[in-house]
């Protein structure tokens, strides 16, 4: 194969841990990713004065009650969604980590996700699942970016690849059994994620992942977004309807529009 050592040591990486952590390669990207949510929260809240951003988003729940936290959550999706530029902000913060572990022709979730979790908060929890097991392909990654450090409980969990190898040798146990047991069954073999804001995590989403109630005094925000190549195989979520095209090259253009001349 003609990859390069960085790629090489890279990908290697990658499979062995299930994930890369990295300095986001566009850090003026993501600081507008930040800004643009902000301004956005701060309308929502009817705030006017300037807010110091780690301290505001780390904050957040002495701002607003957990029974209204939805509410925000799903306002700032649409919100965000809604730049013309976001999703290429979102891009860009990442684009070599991904082009080099997915490829350069490539198919983005059509919507970024939001997730903010208050302290001690359980309404806002994502049990272990892999995201396979719920219709996506698996022939895709997820990029997931912190807009504040996390760590502990505070961040997500995933449980690494060999031990994920050996909870798919034995699932068919767990077909009665809900997640929280399967949960029990990992809880001591999972890994915490320990991430800044200013770096990326792209992880395989093959393997089981989630989490548990913020046990820390912060509000957890974060980012996540999947990546697949675009003529790699899909589940039951489909191009046009869950992904959308964004760097698809001519060549590959040409080629799905080229017809062969008609001999009779």
């Amino acid at each position: 194969m003609f990859l390069t050592k960085e790629e090489n040591n890279l990908s290697k990486e990658f499979f062995e841990k299930g994930y890369i952590i990295r300095p986001a390669q566009n850090i003026n990207a993501l600081s507008e990713i930040r800004n643009n949510l902000i301004k956005k929260i701060t309308n929502y809240l009817k705030i006017k004065k300037n807010v110091d951003p780690n301290n505001f988003l780390n904050n957040i729940h002495k701002e607003i009650p957990v029974n209204k936290l939805n509410d925000l959550r799903v306002h700032l999706i649409n919100e965000v969604n809604s730049i013309s530029k976001f999703k290429n902000l979102y891009f860009q913060s990442a684009k070599k980590f991904i082009e080099i572990l997915v490829g350069n022709e490539l198919a983005m979730q059509k919507k970024i996700s939001l997730s903010i979790q208050i302290p001690k908060d359980d309404s806002s929890l994502l049990p272990v699942h892999s995201d396979t097991w719920s219709g996506l392909s698996p022939f895709e990654v997820v990029v997931w970016i912190p807009l504040v450090d996390c760590y502990k409980t505070k961040a997500m969990f995933i449980l690494p690849p060999k031990h994920s190898s050996e909870l798919n040798n034995q699932f068919k146990k767990f077909s009665r059994k809900s997640s929280e047991d399967i949960f029990r069954k990992i809880s001591k073999k999972i890994k915490w994620i320990d991430i800044k804001f200013g770096e990326v995590l792209i992880f395989n989403q093959h393997l089981p992942h989630g989490n548990r109630v913020n046990k820390e005094k912060e509000t957890r925000w974060s980012m996540n977004c999947r990546f697949k190549s675009i003529f790699s195989p899909y589940a039951d979520k489909k191009i046009g309807e869950f992904y959308e095209p964004i760097t698809l090259r001519i060549a590959s253009k040409m080629g799905m529009n080229y017809r062969f001349p008609k001999i009779k």
